[in-house]
């Protein structure tokens, strides 16, 4: 079976949510599978260091799990406007694979939370997008034709799958949210199932 990775990171579960409705909808494609993955934190302690396991939830990504897969969705809540510096530290390791094109026309997606209705949903759907481009990937939003774009009042936005979590973090998806969510999985699985396809 053919697998898309999604690969996150999360502080309170929102973005979490978000991976696990992506993951539900790439796995409702026959023949995909979804490969879940997340970071670990960074530290202004230099010489903190996380366990090599995560004590609960998904296991460390791994650059090999980049490669074998035939598809990526990336997510991180919503820094300043910005990815979280856990997702780009990752992401600054990845020359490797950059140097060697092993991403070239891969498809992604990006998926991201934030604490209020306007703090910085896109900004940070792009900023992922970025590196991501760089690596030559395809990236796939969430055309309007999904027509819960257009009626929701959270997340969800054409650049990738969001929701809204309120100032203390709330992780629960609202259906709309959800329903996006499993609809970009949906439509990742099958261009890559496509595009690996047509390699």
């Amino acid at each position: 079976m053919k697998e898309v990775l999604v690969l996150y990171y999360s502080r309170k579960g929102s973005v979490r949510a978000l991976a696990e409705a992506i993951a539900e909808g790439i796995e409702r494609v026959p023949g995909v599978g979804a490969r879940v993955r997340t970071v670990p934190a960074v530290s202004t302690v230099c010489e903190a260091t996380a366990d090599a396991i995560p004590s609960s939830g998904p296991a460390y990504v791994e650059v090999s799990d980049l490669v074998e897969c035939i598809g990526l969705a990336l997510g991180s809540p919503t820094r300043f406007g910005n990815m979280a510096a856990a997702m780009k530290y990752f992401l600054d390791g990845t020359i490797a694979p950059w140097v060697n094109g092993a991403l070239v026309g891969k498809p992604a997606c990006v998926f991201t939370s934030t604490g209020s209705q306007h703090g910085g949903q896109e900004s940070t759907l792009l900023s992922m997008m970025l590196p991501l481009m760089h690596h030559g990937m395809l990236m796939m939003g969430l055309p309007y034709t999904e027509h819960l774009l257009s009626s929701t009042r959270s997340g969800g936005t054409p650049y990738g799958a969001s929701h809204v979590a309120g100032p203390d973090g709330h992780p629960v998806l609202t259906d709309e949210e959800r329903k996006l969510a499993l609809a970009q999985g949906e439509r990742l699985a099958r261009a890559a199932l496509a595009l690996e396809a047509a390699r």
